[in-house]
């Protein structure tokens, strides 16, 4: 299997592509649904709220964190993530922006 030329497609659709990617495990999707929930999290808390390992939510946080959806602090021996707004929003207009576009569905499709 060859690689994925990513450079023969727009900017927008790369970025678009990347978010959509990371979105696209169930247990990123419970972790962020925490996060918002609680306005932030250690991760600890989540590994007793989802019931994986700890380095499974570590590297899970880590995905998130690269893409800057999520944003950590350390305090003492804890990291404390919370969302990123700037990002979240940004994310949501694109998601917006790609979803409201209009579908002129072909009668072939029905």
């Amino acid at each position: 299997m060859g690689l994925t030329k990513t450079e023969i497609f727009a900017d927008e659709q790369n970025k678009l592509a990347v978010a959509f990617k990371v979105l696209g495990h169930p247990a990123r999707i419970a972790i962020l649904q925490y996060i918002i929930d609680k306005k932030a999290c250690i991760c600890n808390d989540l590994v007793d709220e989802l019931g994986l390992a700890q380095a499974t939510i570590s590297q899970h946080l880590k995905e998130l964190k690269n893409t800057g959806i999520i944003q950590g602090t350390i305090e003492g021996k804890s990291v404390c993530y919370c969302i990123n707004e700037a990002v979240w929003k940004q994310m949501q207009q694109e998601f917006n922006a790609f979803f409201n576009q209009d579908v002129n569905i072909s009668s072939c499709c029905k």
